[in-house]
């Protein structure tokens, strides 16, 4: 969770904070706005844990395949950390970073989240203006 408050203009709510059971992870797909690329599809991942909230972008640095297979299966058996479906590579809840697998010792892209209003937030990026975020329900390969 970022310790600064951003200014109001790079904060975009993506979900009410009840909407993510505690010990639960879900994925979102929105559209980001990138200086050299113009929209480009940007998917994250929301941990929340205990009262606690992690966001990364949804994409092991092993080869760049999304955490999860199936929706919202991001957690390992025994549901202590992140796990790659592909690879099985394991990622710390809070930090990201990949502690067993093919990308041990890399990590996964952090996204800066601010509770503000009852909300979920992301912060400092550019996102397109939606209604509302689609909540991800397809998976890549």
């Amino acid at each position: 969770m970022n310790d600064h408050t951003p200014q109001l203009e790079d904060v975009f709510a993506i979900c009410p904070v009840d909407f993510i059971p505690k010990q639960r992870c879900k994925a979102f797909t929105m559209v980001r706005q990138d200086d050299n690329l113009g929209q480009v599809p940007w998917n994250i991942l929301i941990v929340r844990w205990g009262e606690a909230y992690y966001g990364y972008v949804n994409r092991c640095p092993h080869e760049k395949n999304p955490l999860n297979f199936e929706p919202d299966q991001f957690f390992d058996s025994m549901r202590k950390h992140l796990m790659c479906g592909k690879h099985g590579a394991l990622f710390d809840i809070a930090t990201g970073k990949c502690v067993e697998g093919p990308c041990e010792g890399q990590g996964l892209e952090p996204v800066k989240l601010v509770l503000l209003d009852g909300d979920v937030c992301v912060a400092g990026v550019r996102l397109v203006e939606d209604d509302s975020p689609d909540e991800d329900e397809t998976m890549g390969s």
